[in-house]
């Protein structure tokens, strides 16, 4: 599928979704089911069928290192911006996690074939797993605890890495799968995975919320230039200095260029941090993402 496909039947779902939770053909449930099904089964199988090609690689470290390089930056910003703007707490709490985290693993996995090629996944799925995900179950609950009153524990950590549907297919995957999947098990893995994108493009139409109290204008214009174009032109600089290129430096680029994560956004809801603000980041970060990815992908395409 080209990139300008890709974007279209992602604009297409989302708009079913949408029209689907508008009308109330669909029951309020139905996005969680459909993201659990990704969680579950889609992701998982992509991470199967693409992880065993990953070998060890000198540039892989500079990889792993980039999202948490992103994390230090993103988070230093968020602060200098929040003191200096005078957000509250749990607006602050909420850029903290957004801009820093990106929906790398649901959207990024579906679209990075497509904007990159398939063999850029295997690179996707290590940023995601040793960055996104490993970001959002130490940072990101130590966040929801200091700015929500829950703090987390080490086992409760643990537990949350150890039990995480696509860490346990990457271990799997990089112990016991071959690099060479036969065709009887590549098949049904490749048609699982190949169903994220639009799985995902109709969740995410259902989920929408694109309104917004107003005293969050300031908080929410800053998260989404921060996400959509500051961190990912910070992650292309650090890309020459780490030494990734090709497949692997568009994998970087693409994931940092993901718009806010979804699980995070549920979580800050959860919490009752600003989840009107981390609603409309999430829902209009994904809208605007179809205009900035193809962005980046010019970038890409033209950059030395």
């Amino acid at each position: 599928m080209s990139a300008l496909s890709a974007f279209g039947l992602v604009l297409a779902m989302l708009a079913v979704g949408r029209l689907l939770a508008w009308r109330r053909i669909v029951p309020e449930a139905a996005p969680a089911a459909l993201n659990l099904v990704v969680l579950y089964v889609c992701l998982p199988a992509a991470v199967l069928l693409y992880a065993p090609r990953l070998a060890f690689e000198r540039e892989l470290l500079g990889l792993i290192a980039l999202p948490w390089l992103i994390l230090v930056a993103s988070a230093a910003l968020t602060l200098l911006f929040a003191r200096v703007l005078r957000f509250d707490r749990a607006a602050t709490a909420a850029l903290l996690l957004l801009v820093a985290l990106g929906n790398t693993s649901f959207l990024g996995f579906a679209l990075i074939p497509a904007l990159a090629g398939s063999d850029a996944l295997r690179y996707a799925v290590v940023y995601d797993q040793f960055g996104s995900f490993l970001i959002l179950s130490t940072f990101g609950l130590v966040v929801l605890g200091l700015y929500g009153g829950e703090r987390p524990t080490l086992r409760s950590i643990a537990r949350r890495i150890a039990t995480f549907p696509p860490f346990i297919a990457l271990v799997v995957a990089l112990v016991l799968m071959p690099k060479d999947c036969p065709d009887v098990v590549a098949k049904p893995l490749r048609l699982l995975a190949d169903s994220l994108l639009p799985l995902v493009a109709l969740a995410s139409g259902m989920q929408l919320r694109l309104r917004m109290p107003r005293h969050y204008l300031g908080a929410f214009a800053y998260g989404l230039v921060a996400k959509l174009l500051l961190m990912p032109l910070l992650a292309l600089g650090l890309c020459a200095l780490l030494g990734l290129d090709g497949a692997m430096r568009a994998a970087a680029v693409y994931e940092t260029a993901m718009p806010p994560m979804i699980t995070a956004g549920a979580l800050l809801s959860l919490a009752g941090l600003a989840p009107e603000l981390a609603a409309a980041l999430v829902g209009f970060g994904i809208v605007l993402s179809m205009a900035t990815l193809p962005l980046w992908h010019f970038v890409l395409a033209h950059a030395a």
